[in-house]
């Protein structure tokens, strides 16, 4: 994986880039080794800080630490960048494997209705003669009809972590969704416009405008 530093105030040292190059091989061995990365070291105050951005095929991860030294703050974000790369390579396998699974069920033979021979209906004429004074009985077809599919209701869960309260730039309401590892997040940016930021099935980031 090509790894690009950036040092903003701080020395890079040997032993951190070494610590990195070892991270970022772990996680192109789940991402693929055609994957890029860029890690920038920085100092706020007396907090070290460390940005790692690694750029996919299908997926942008973005991941942060924050620590008293260097070596903490990269151990963090690249602890938190592997699990963000189990969880998207998770999700495609999972993506893979539903079709599969839907054919099979379709295919199965107990769904299928089972069907009734036919049997002839006799009328009480064609067994008896009608005497005089009796009733005539009239013979009734019987239907069979197929069994009702059962409905699943959807699962709904509420949660208002998806909603930003403050207002944020088109960028920065990505590197929070990648941050948080959200599929969802509804924002507005300082001119108060609404925009609705969702994951699509294939891992890409939509933005959607509300008028």
């Amino acid at each position: 994986m090509d790894v690009e530093y950036t040092a903003r105030n701080v020395k890079i040292s040997k032993g951190l880039r070494d610590q990195a190059e070892e991270g970022m091989e772990r996680i192109a061995l789940i991402l693929g080794k055609s994957a890029r990365a860029s890690i920038v070291f920085s100092t706020q105050k007396r907090q070290q800080i460390v940005e790692v951005t690694i750029q996919a095929r299908l997926r942008t991860i973005v991941a942060e630490g924050k620590a008293e030294t260097l070596q903490s703050a990269l151990r963090q974000a690249i602890a938190h960048a592997e699990n963000q790369a189990h969880r998207h390579r998770d999700r495609r396998m999972a993506i893979k494997r539903k079709p599969k699974q839907e054919k099979t069920l379709s295919a199965s033979p107990a769904a299928m209705p089972k069907s009734r021979p036919v049997q002839p209906v006799t009328t009480v004429a064609e067994e008896k003669p009608v005497r005089a004074g009796t009733k005539t009985r009239a013979a009734i077809a019987v239907h069979s009809f197929p069994a009702r599919k059962a409905v699943v209701e959807p699962h709904i869960v509420t949660s208002g972590e998806a909603f930003s309260l403050k207002p944020m730039t088109i960028e920065e309401a990505v590197k929070d969704a990648e941050f948080r590892d959200r599929d969802l997040l509804v924002f507005h940016n300082l001119s108060g416009e609404l925009f609705v930021l969702h994951r699509r099935r294939d891992g890409q980031l939509e933005l959607v405008e509300i008028p």
